[in-house]
């Protein structure tokens, strides 16, 4: 009988817990995604300008700085992360993120889709609580230029790969494939 009452108290508090979720989540969502078309145009306009292999450093500096700076306007941990990584430094993901990318192309192999894919849940982290978020990001256009099959990327654009990132893992994608995540830790 001593475990039925905290038993109660829980489940009396499961709405207001889930409302507390959903309201975290959607303020994570409403600060942090608008830096994901920032990175892609950056991406856009130094293909355009500079050439794909020219834009090479733009996607190695310049989009993890704009995720830099979200991350020390609110303080939260926010990266880009993927199962085939291209920096493994910076995108290799944790297991609560790999197991996510790992559901999100199971349930996009079952006809959800991409745009829809993400995962929000409170957790522990060194004994306190923490908001995990996770967006999943599909390959596009831009993308393709670096991250395609290999067989359509050009000499030249491989060499300059290979000596920005000698372990890179990430080509081989098709348009509208799972590239990664845009994932957050959030401090409660």
């Amino acid at each position: 009988m001593k475990f039925l009452l905290p038993a109660t108290l829980l489940i009396a508090a499961l709405p207001s817990f889930a409302q507390d979720i959903a309201a975290l989540t959607a303020d994570t969502k409403k600060t942090v995604l608008p830096v994901v078309p920032k990175v892609v145009n950056a991406m856009q306009d130094a293909v355009a300008s500079k050439g794909v292999a020219g834009a090479i450093p733009v996607c190695r500096e310049q989009a993890p700085e704009l995720i830099k700076e979200k991350r020390q306007e609110t303080g939260w941990d926010i990266r880009r992360v993927s199962l085939k990584t291209r920096n493994a430094e910076r995108g290799t993901p944790d297991l609560w993120e790999a197991r996510q990318l790992a559901d999100f192309n199971i349930r996009a192999a079952n006809g959800e889709k991409i745009d829809s894919l993400e995962k929000s849940e409170i957790v522990t982290v060194d004994g306190k609580p923490v908001l995990r978020y996770m967006k999943a990001l599909p390959v596009g256009d831009v993308c393709l230029n670096c991250h395609g099959p290999t067989d359509t990327l050009d000499a030249g654009l491989k060499n300059a790969l290979t000596a920005t990132y000698p372990h890179d893992q990430a080509t081989g994608y098709v348009k509208g494939q799972i590239r990664g995540a845009l994932t957050v830790k959030r401090p409660l």
